[in-house]
């Protein structure tokens, strides 16, 4: 038996890197009975295919550290929000979800605004500092300059990381000028609708020549919370938890189990009131909240 990790899945098939080489695997009937599904990014054990040195099986899946559901990877250790300065223009509802996703499976997190060669940064500069000043690890880059590359290459450093985030954003491209050579497609923006092609068709683990690995997934553009695993089980009153801007105001809320939406004595809507929490934050946050109702609606109809 041999241990390893899945970079790779299609079609049935999963690659495994081994320290004998990278094995072509399938997994044993009987996670299919238990419904059981490999992920990329998980530690397995397999079994090389008598005759076949290249081929192999699954015989078990190690215990996993966390699971994201879309992308589904597994033992993810942070997460890299890409925003586009300009198209498509950043949706910085998107990106809240998907901090508060990212949160909620315990990863770290860092927001990713790129293509700063097309001449927005000055007037998203607010929007910038307002996520630096809720706590959030901010970076700008450009795969044209360079600018903001290195920086975050030193963030990819010895971690496996998921990059997530709508199409045409530039994850690829960014992979690409991380490390030269990782062959990844890169597409063009429609003019006519600003959404990138989804130039990576399928989950596949990088391992970069610098330390760290990346996990690159199809990009999507539509994503609500009440539709997310994860988020089923969540009572609106956790919502606030995973902005970390409200985290000071929270306890001197008048009622314990605030949801602050229309609750009287709410500390972190007095903050919002006087600009110490961004009202645009506030904003997203209450549109959360109401994606959560809903879905909590249409589950106890």
């Amino acid at each position: 038996m041999y241990q390893g990790r899945i970079v790779k899945g299609i079609g049935g098939f999963y690659y495994v890197n081994t320290d004998i080489g990278l094995i072509e695997c399938k997994p044993r009937g009987i996670f299919r009975k238990e419904s059981l599904t490999p992920l990329v990014g998980d530690k397995v054990l397999i079994s090389i295919v008598e005759g076949s040195p290249g081929q192999g099986v699954i015989q078990e899946i190690l215990p996993r550290e966390n699971t994201l559901i879309r992308p589904s990877v597994a033992n993810v250790q942070q997460c890299i929000i890409v925003m586009a300065m300009d198209r498509p223009e950043p949706d910085l509802l998107l990106l809240d979800r998907l901090l508060v996703l990212a949160g909620v499976n315990e990863l770290e997190q860092v927001v990713c605004f790129n293509k700063t060669d097309l001449g927005k940064k000055d007037e998203y500069g607010e929007v910038i500092d307002t996520y630096r000043q809720a706590g959030y690890r901010v970076l700008c880059t450009s795969t044209k300059t360079g600018q903001g590359i290195d920086e975050l290459k030193e963030v990819l450093k010895g971690k496996i990381s998921v990059f997530a985030g709508m199409s045409g954003v530039g994850k690829s491209s960014i992979l690409n000028s991380l490390q030269p050579g990782l062959g990844l497609k890169t597409g063009e923006v429609s003019a006519k609708l600003q959404r990138g092609r989804h130039t990576t068709r399928h989950a596949e683990l990088l391992e970069l020549s610098f330390g760290g690995m990346v996990v690159d997934t199809p990009g999507f553009s539509s994503l609500s919370l009440g539709a997310v695993k994860e988020l089923e089980d969540m009572d609106e009153s956790e919502l606030g938890h995973y902005y970390p801007e409200f985290l000071e105001y929270m306890d001197h809320c008048r009622f314990r189990g605030c949801r602050h939406a229309d609750e009287p004595g709410c500390s972190v809507k007095e903050a919002v009131e006087k600009g110490s929490v961004s009202a645009f934050r506030y904003r997203n946050y209450i549109k959360l909240l109401e994606e959560l109702r809903q879905s909590r609606r249409r589950r106890y109809d």
